[in-house]
């Protein structure tokens, strides 16, 4: 197995009542604050105004970016940006889910440089070599941004939607309250829960050597999601079930689970295509494409894997057949997605046409047109999977 650097220095006070502290920790990174959220759901609930009497009572000069959107936009990080070198913005304090945290990242670096930070994205990227600190509020348990150096942001004049990862972005501290994930709905919170398998199992699903360790740790999370998002569906304000889905969100994507792996993820580059042309829930895109892939990516050389996961995630009997238990792992993830969370299991049942199928599955390939990861896909391999979703 690869050697590896594992240093993860975010801040996290994890738990119900933790705002208290926002104050002491914005103060540490100055007084002239951003505050960014999107829709508007925390005013209504309330959140917003707790939020800016923390920053009130310390001292601080806030400044506000609202309506960031789901699959967050560059016209979004370039007004952010703007206010940040008009308002000489100290530290950035990002309010909201995913899409908020990773638009707020990019406006942190784009602060620090003189180009338009679409430039830090594609083939010919620019380094991002600093940016203004950054601290967050998390309200939905999903992409895991509040503990990772990793964003994703949009481009509807190219239809391009990249990711980027860069030391500089991750947040200096972040604040996880479970009850603040109360009002999500049933669809969000099953999205996330699919979001969240997702990141895990990108990176369970791999070739290389692992360390038993971390993949004991990997089924345990896949377990926890399997046992707290049909409680947290059932029960929205079940401090249990949001806190455990909360903090497995996390840790699915800061880095821990890899373990020195180097191999690139695939359904996620997929997913990219579907979500910058539809616009659909990215969670939801990951929960539809990644039964498909696994079965597509099934066979005797890599048998053994699938083995372990049915048997260790899902309890599926390994006296059997290997293929047998592992189409049985597949079916069981299939049936979580679909019937127990209730997503659409199709592509059709969102609008999802064939016609772009060859275009999104030469997109997802990249220039070298080879999508590189747990089995190396062509863009008419990226096509059949697509295909199996419809």
């Amino acid at each position: 197995m690869n050697s590896f650097v594992y240093n993860i220095p975010t801040k996290v006070y994890f738990g119900e009542n933790q705002l208290g502290h926002l104050g002491e920790e914005l103060r540490k990174f100055g007084r002239r604050v951003l505050l960014t959220y999107g829709g508007g759901s925390i005013k209504r609930n309330g959140l917003y105004d707790r939020v800016i009497e923390e920053l009130r009572n310390a001292g601080a000069e806030v400044f506000e970016l609202s309506g960031i959107e789901p699959n967050p936009r560059i016209e979004s990080v370039r007004e952010g940006v703007k206010i940040c070198k008009q308002e000489n913005i100290d530290v950035l304090l990002a309010v909201g889910g995913g899409s908020t945290i990773d638009a707020t990242k990019f406006m942190a670096a784009g602060a620090c440089v003189e180009h338009d930070p679409w430039e830090f994205f594609g083939a010919n990227a620019k380094p991002i070599e600093r940016a203004l600190p950054i601290v967050t509020i998390l309200t939905l348990a999903a992409t895991g941004s509040e503990m990772d150096t990793a964003g994703v942001i949009s481009n509807l004049a190219t239809g391009d939607k990249l990711g980027r990862l860069a030391q500089p972005l991750l947040p200096k501290v972040s604040f996880l309250d479970p009850t603040l994930t109360y009002s999500v709905s049933k669809y969000q919170t099953a999205c996330g829960s699919a979001d969240i398998m997702s990141h895990i199992l990108e990176v369970y699903f791999n070739t290389q050597e692992d360390l038993y360790m971390l993949d004991t740790f990997m089924e345990g999370m896949l377990k926890t999601i399997v046992k707290y998002a049909p409680i947290a569906l059932a029960e929205p304000e079940n401090y249990e079930a949001r806190a455990n889905l909360m903090w497995t969100s996390s840790w699915a994507i800061n880095g821990f689970i890899n373990g020195g792996k180097k191999k690139a993820w695939s359904c996620h580059p997929m997913e990219h295509e579907l979500s910058a042309l539809y616009d659909i829930t990215h969670g939801l895109g990951l929960a539809i494409l990644t039964p498909r892939w696994m079965e597509y990516c099934l066979d005797e050389s890599n048998v053994s894997k699938y083995v372990q996961f049915a048997v260790n995630v899902f309890g599926v009997d390994g006296g059997e057949e290997p293929m047998v238990v592992a189409r049985e792992g597949i079916r069981l993830l299939s049936e979580f997605f679909f019937d127990t969370l209730g997503l659409p299991r199709t592509f059709a049942e969102v609008g999802i046409k064939r016609e772009d199928f060859p275009m999104m599955a030469r997109k997802a390939c990249g220039a070298g047109g080879l999508l590189r990861g747990f089995k190396d896909l062509t863009p008419a391999d990226v096509e059949k999977i697509f295909e199996m979703c419809e």
